[in-house]
């Protein structure tokens, strides 16, 4: 992928990143925040957090490779997560 990502792009990529959990991710209404993630489990319980840059959101390698970071944070927990690629 070598357009830059929109914001929407990011914060659906994010949001499919990390199942079978699900993961919020919103930025502040100003529009110059980071993209916020946090990761929860089937009984709501927060398992995992990430702020990422905006910069990194408009670039899908640095935010394939931050996404990549956080899942593998998770799966250092012991969590399991389904397998993901960054989507082309």
């Amino acid at each position: 992928m070598n357009a830059p990502l929109r914001f929407n792009e990011a914060l659906l990529i994010a949001g499919h990143a990390f199942q079978p959990f699900q993961c919020v991710a919103w930025a502040a209404q100003d529009g110059h925040g980071e993209l916020s993630l946090t990761v929860i489990d089937r009984t709501s319980t927060r398992i995992g957090r990430k702020q990422i840059p905006r910069s990194a959101c408009t670039d899908a390698q640095q935010l394939a490779s931050l996404l990549a970071q956080a899942r593998a944070e998770l799966s250092e927990e012991g969590y399991a997560l389904q397998p993901w690629v960054m989507p082309a």
